[in-house]
């Protein structure tokens, strides 16, 4: 039986997805749905009006959902239209279906493109003006992306050294073979890198000689729009959107609930700043470990998941809270066998943070909600 998201609502963190391969998720069930295709269609429609006027061409998102077709590089800019769509209709569907507010909430937050989403659904912006900035600038993010792939570096023992990964990447970059840099940090042992051509490769082959042979490399074979990184720096992509900025209508006021921003890893939103934060959001990495452990320390009790088929945030909250049953139990095990030697070497990076990050504690307690999931599991009238 599903569980009844209204008592935890004064503990409960939003939390939006961002951009990923695959952006459909169960958004076609929603929109057949009989009780609530009326209002997936009809934010479906609002978007698809707002993608067409900006890119010139015509964007069916309805159609393209009641298909099953997927979004590609190619269509980026349909993929920005729907994830925000899904985002926006499943936050409707709570209020319309079950009596669930979302200003209710203690937290928010959106991992790239969500938060964004947060900002509508908190009241910052008009989810038509919002979404003017990230769709009008989605081909030239795709263009650029075209010879962009993803590694993820990670540590199986100690915290990662970034000074060292930026130095490194830095140093590449000089060369005048193309442009790379951190696009998330996941964890302390875990960061997200984004390159051009070969530039993945070359960092492979030269962090041999900069990390512990702990450190490894794990490349992404498909290609991926460069958000969060000085890539887009090459087509003034950061400029760009902080010119459109400058006309957007609201941006004013504290959202409800307060959103975790990736950008500062805090709660940063002030009466009028949000502006200047979407501006460093487009370039900055994201800091998804610190919202983690801010989540955490705020008593976050539980999260529900908003998009098609989140992945990336459920599956951080997840490791961390495997990583920390698996410490817990390392502690406790009777004696200093190899099994309490192997599992300290394995989350060193755990081992040194928790004396003073108790909070991390919490995370095998929290209750996550994948919404969509939750939404078709239900027999609303």
């Amino acid at each position: 039986m599903p569980i009844d998201l209204k008592p935890n609502l004064p503990a409960t963190l939003f939390a939006f997805r961002g951009y990923d391969l695959t952006n459909l998720g169960r958004t076609p069930e929603l929109l057949a749905h009989p009780a609530y295709g009326r209002i997936v269609a009809d934010v479906l429609s609002r978007c698809s009006d707002v993608a067409s006027d900006e890119t010139g061409l015509k964007i069916d998102l309805v159609e393209r959902v009641r298909r099953g077709e997927e979004t590609s590089l190619d269509s980026f800019a349909d993929a920005v239209a729907l994830i925000m769509g899904a985002e926006i209709a499943q936050v409707q569907l709570l209020r319309e279906f079950f009596g669930i507010e979302y200003h209710q909430a203690k937290l928010a937050t959106g991992y790239s493109l969500g938060e964004i989403s947060a900002g509508v659904c908190g009241g910052l912006f008009k989810l038509e003006d919002a979404m003017r900035v990230p769709v009008s600038l989605a081909g030239v993010c795709a263009e650029l992306g075209r010879d962009v792939s993803m590694g993820i570096l990670f540590s199986l023992g100690p915290a990662l050294d970034l000074d060292v990964v930026n130095h490194l990447c830095i140093e590449i970059n000089c060369r005048q073979q193309g442009v790379m840099g951190i696009s998330s940090y996941l964890s302390p042992n875990t960061v997200l890198l984004l390159g051009q051509r070969n530039t993945v490769e070359t960092f492979r082959e030269e962090m041999k000689t900069r990390f512990p042979k702990q450190v490894h490399l794990r490349k992404n074979e498909h290609h991926w729009p460069p958000l969060h990184t000085p890539i887009l720096w090459q087509a003034c992509v950061p400029n760009r959107a902080a010119v459109t900025m400058h006309e957007l209508p609201g941006g004013f006021g504290i959202p409800r609930p307060p959103i975790l921003s990736m950008v500062t890893g805090k709660t940063s939103y002030n009466q009028y700043n949000a502006r200047e934060i979407l501006h460093r959001w487009v370039d900055h990495p994201q800091r998804v470990w610190d919202v983690v452990c801010e989540s955490l320390q705020a008593g976050v009790e539980q999260i529900i998941h908003l998009g098609p088929a989140p992945n990336l945030l459920p599956a951080t909250y997840k490791r961390l809270s495997e990583n920390v049953q698996g410490q817990v139990n390392t502690r406790s095990a009777g004696g200093f066998g190899l099994r309490f030697v192997s599992g300290m070497a394995r989350r060193r990076w755990l081992t040194a943070l928790l004396p003073s990050r108790t909070a991390l504690l919490r995370a095998p307690y929290v209750e996550h909600v994948i919404l969509e999931d939750w939404l078709l599991e239900q027999k609303p009238e």
